[in-house]
């Protein structure tokens, strides 16, 4: 990769392949459409700054993951958040929030959002990315055993949510 073409052609690869991964997943830890493209942008520029930094091929996957969750990261770095008088502050009834229309997914996608950035992370790496416990466990730096109990107990807090929000289907056929 001396040249100016096998750098281009090498990183043209790495976009090809992993380009929907990493716009799925920025989807999953965002939620929306235009923050998730903008994430994917940025984590193809950094990684094309840094692309002579990546020498294991087969990493490239978990490198530009790593990137995308610290670009992440820095949106809310950069976010100054809006303050509001709390005196103007309406709370919505329980039933204005929990409509009877609600599909599964859309409470499933919700119960996984909700959970603690510790049991999503890896949940999401492995139900979107396909990542097996011991490349979370890589990727995250904890041990595998870790990553095995973070999954159980994301799944459990998971199964336990939607069953208390009404799921009616056999909420284990969702896993």
């Amino acid at each position: 990769m001396n040249t100016e073409a096998g750098r281009q052609a090498k990183f043209n690869q790495l976009a090809q392949s992993y380009g929907t991964d990493l716009y799925r997943y920025a989807m999953w830890i965002c939620g929306d459409d235009a923050l998730a493209k903008d994430l994917v942008q940025e984590t193809y520029l950094r990684a094309w700054k840094a692309l002579d930094k990546l020498k294991d091929s087969g990493a490239a996957k978990s490198w530009l993951i790593t990137i995308l969750r610290r670009e992440y990261a820095r949106t809310f770095e950069r976010k100054v958040p809006k303050f509001t008088d709390v005196d103007t502050v309406v709370v919505p009834e329980d039933s204005e929030l929990e409509p009877e229309d609600r599909t599964e997914i859309k409470l499933l996608r919700q119960g996984i959002l909700k959970l603690a950035p510790k049991y999503r992370e890896p949940l999401l790496m492995q139900v979107v990315m396909g990542y097996s416990c011991q490349e979370i466990s890589e990727e995250l730096g904890v041990s595998k055993s870790a990553v095995m109990t973070q999954l159980f107990r994301a799944r459990e807090q998971l199964k336990a949510k939607l069953q208390k929000d009404g799921v009616t289907g056999n909420v284990h056929e969702l896993f």
